[in-house]
């Protein structure tokens, strides 16, 4: 009988989600728990609950996406910016505890492959996609293939440079001007923080914009034309059909984000690629972790 279920856990900075998933993508079983950021042993030993709370007959593999970059060759969560995850050898400890075969990859390269085999990318070839959260994640289809580089850590779409000696990033990152210090939803919390005051956050801003408030638009439009200025610079680079932004952020303010980074998008690129490339909201929302963590797991499952 073909094997057609796997265990699909996305692991983020506020929560891990698992399910059930099939090779269409359909998700069964959706459970949530809060991520434990104590410590990276409270981090693995939920990442372990997750997947024991779903383990059944007839599961035939299990696929990982976490906010890491990662080693494909082992498997490992290299170093992670917003978690305490460092050199962890995922692949193996779930392969020695449930004996069954797994991938590894970080939580945005799976959610842009949920995206591109079941979302808002079916029947591109090229594609690009920023989820907006805790963090800024990137995940890339080039030429039809998930692209990982030459270790598996490509696509940390969220540190490349939009200003130089900018704002600080965040979490462990060293960098400074990275698009995550500008585009996350704690970005735009600090921001409406200094505007509105210390018990602004997200909703309040995005209520505030909503009502036509002046100062939240500046806000959300400040940060839209910083994402048009990344978005510019990848479509000179990789000539994508597709730009597709997800995440809780993302998805939250939409248009009042994607509107102006169309806008600086085209203004930043160059032709032909500005003119093929469309930027469009995900489609899978909050399940394209675990449905794209599912899709890692059958390439493992169909690689072993």
């Amino acid at each position: 009988m073909e094997a057609n279920r796997v265990i699909g856990v996305d692991l983020g900075g506020t929560k891990i989600a698992a399910g059930l998933v099939d090779r269409s993508g359909k998700v069964a079983s959706l459970r949530e728990v809060p991520t434990p950021t104590s410590s990276e042993e409270a981090v693995v030993a939920a990442i372990g609950d997750a997947v024991e709370s779903l383990v059944e007959e007839g599961i035939a593999a299990v696929g990982l996406g976490v906010p890491s970059t990662i080693d494909q060759a082992s498997g490992t969560a290299v170093s992670s910016v917003n978690i305490p995850l460092t050199d962890v050898p995922l692949r193996t400890l779930v392969v020695e505890r449930f004996g069954l075969p797994c991938g590894v990859d970080n939580d945005a390269n799976a959610a842009a492959i949920g995206e591109w085999q079941a979302g808002a990318g079916r029947g591109t070839r090229d594609m690009i996609m920023l989820t907006l959260g805790t963090g800024v994640g990137g995940g890339l289809i080039l030429d039809g293939r998930p692209y990982r580089g030459a270790l598996g850590a490509a696509a940390e779409l969220g540190h490349i440079v939009i200003e130089h000696d900018g704002r600080p990033c965040q979490g462990t990152c060293t960098g400074r001007g990275h698009l995550e210090a500008y585009a996350t939803g704690l970005a735009a919390t600090a921001d409406a923080q200094a505007v509105f005051g210390p018990d602004a956050d997200t909703r309040v801003l995005l209520d505030r914009a909503h009502e036509g408030n002046e100062h939240a638009l500046d806000i959300l439009h400040r940060m839209g034309r910083r994402l048009g200025s990344a978005f510019g610079s990848f479509v000179n680079v990789f000539n994508p059909e597709l730009i597709v932004v997800g995440g809780g952020w993302g998805e939250a303010a939409g248009e009042l984000l994607l509107e102006p980074a169309r806008e600086v998008m085209l203004r930043e690129s160059l032709p032909p690629g500005r003119e093929l490339v469309r930027v469009v909201p995900a489609k899978l929302g909050a399940d394209a972790g675990v449905v794209g963590a599912g899709f890692v797991g059958f390439e493992a499952l169909d690689a072993a």
